[in-house]
């Protein structure tokens, strides 16, 4: 019998990834990629030439296959696709815990 819990928010976590809080903001900005890929209606051949990507890494990002792909680089697809990207940091309040990393995609 499988047995189901609650979601902590982060799949990556739910599957004890040691890295899954990296592992989902990639997961973040593969999907905002795609998003812009699918919004400018370019081939991946063509999205790839932009990036600096082959096609084949550029297809396995969007199947979710971006290990192999550093943050840093994702940012640099953002911006070879048009992009401004914006880095804010900010001071938790009042918590314990290490702050976190979110990816907000405005449009």
């Amino acid at each position: 019998m499988t047995k189901i819990g609650e979601s902590s928010g982060n799949v990556y976590v739910d599957l004890g990834f040691l890295d899954a809080e990296a592992m989902l903001v990639k997961a973040q900005l593969a999907v905002n990629i795609g998003r812009i890929i699918k919004r400018r209606k370019l081939t991946q051949k063509e999205a790839a030439a932009m990036m600096g990507l082959s096609q084949g890494k550029v297809a396995d990002m969007l199947r979710g296959r971006f290990r192999g792909i550093s943050e840093a680089k994702m940012l640099d697809c953002l911006t070879a696709l048009g992009n401004d990207v914006e880095i804010r940091v900010k001071p938790i309040r009042r918590r314990k815990t290490p702050g976190k990393i979110n990816v907000v995609y405005a449009s």
